[in-house]
C-alpha cells in the first residue's frame, strides 16, 4: 500500500519548522513505527535526514511514541498507543500528517521529538512515598477494599506518554496529574503525605505552563490506557481539602 506522508520537520528547538511530504510503500501489517522505519530507510539511502521520533518498547507500556496522526494523539484507535496502531487500519492512497504533540510545556527538541521533562519534575515535586516501607509484606496485612485496590490500579496504569495533555484544547495535565496523586492518595502507604504530595505536585503542574482544566473531555477520549475523569474529580476534592488545612494552620 502507498501512503502520503506530511511530517512535521524541525531540526532543532526554537527553529521554525514545517511539514514535508513524503510517499511511503508498505505493509498492511506494519505497525506505524515500523512505517516510520521505512520512511527513514528511504531517506538515508537518498543521503537525507532521517525522521527523529521517539520510542522504545514498542509495546504500549513505556508512553513514548509521542505522535498525533491527523490530529489526534496515537491516531484513530481508541486505547492505543502509536506503536500498536497497525497499518491496516488505513487504506491504500490515504494522507496521513504526522505531527509532535503540541504544547507550550512540551517544547519540540527536533522533528517529532518532544521534551516532556515537565512531567518528571511534577513526579518529582511529590509523586513518590518518603517513608520506609521495607521488603514486601503479605497481601492482607494493610486491607483494602477491592474497589478501592481496583481504583488505585487503573490510575497508577498512567503510562505519562502526554496524549492527554496535546488532546487538551487547553494543554491542561490534569488527568496525569490526577492519576499519579489518586493512586497514592487511595492506598494506606501514602495517605501520610497525601495533603503535602497534592498541593506540591499541583503547584508543580501550574510552574510547568499547563493549562487549566475545563471539563472538555479529550483526554479521556485519547487516553491509551482508558483513565476516567474520576480522578480529576478526586484531585479536586483532595485539593481543596489541603489547601484548607493549610489556610487553617493545620499540619500538613
Amino acid at each position: 500500500m502507498n501512503i502520503h506522508l506530511k511530517v512535521w520537520r524541525q531540526k532543532q528547538k526554537g527553529d521554525s519548522g514545517k511539514l514535508v511530504s513524503y510517499d511511503v510503500e508498505t505493509d498492511e501489517g506494519s505497525s506505524f513505527l515500523e512505517m516510520l522505519d521505512i520512511l527513514n530507510e528511504q531517506l538515508v539511502a537518498k543521503g537525507e535526514d532521517s525522521v527523529s521520533f521517539d520510542h522504545d518498547c514498542r509495546e504500549g507500556i513505556c508512553g513514548m511514541c509521542s505522535l498525533s496522526i491527523n490530529g489526534i494523539p496515537h491516531g484513530p484507535d481508541g486505547a492505543t498507543t502509536v506503536c500498536q496502531l497497525h497499518m491496516r487500519r488505513f487504506k491504500d492512497g490515504d494522507t496521513l500528517v504526522v505531527e509532535p504533540w503540541r504544547s507550550r510545556a512540551f517544547p519540540v527538541v527536533k522533528d517529532l521529538v518532544v521534551d516532556r521533562g515537565a512531567f518528571d519534575r511534577i513526579i518529582q515535586a511529590g509523586g513518590f512515598i518518603t517513608s520506609r516501607t521495607g521488603s514486601a509484606v503479605e497481601a492482607n496485612v494493610h486491607p483494602i477494599p477491592k474497589p478501592i485496590a481496583d481504583y488505585a490500579m487503573d490510575a497508577a496504569s498512567c503510562i505519562g506518554c502526554g496524549a492527554c495533555v496535546a488532546a487538551c484544547p487547553n494543554s491542561s495535565a490534569m488527568l496525569f496529574t490526577a492519576a499519579k496523586v489518586s493512586h497514592m492518595n487511595s492506598l494506606p502507604q501514602g495517605k501520610a503525605e497525601k495533603d503535602k504530595r497534592t498541593l506540591a505536585m499541583v503547584d508543580r503542574m501550574d510552574a510547568e505552563g499547563f493549562g487549566n482544566c475545563t471539563n472538555y473531555g479529550e483526554c479521556q477520549g485519547v487516553c491509551p490506557k482508558e483513565i476516567k475523569l474520576d480522578v480529576i474529580a478526586q484531585l479536586n476534592r483532595d485539593y481543596a481539602v489541603a489547601k484548607t488545612k493549610k489556610f487553617l494552620g493545620a499540619a500538613i
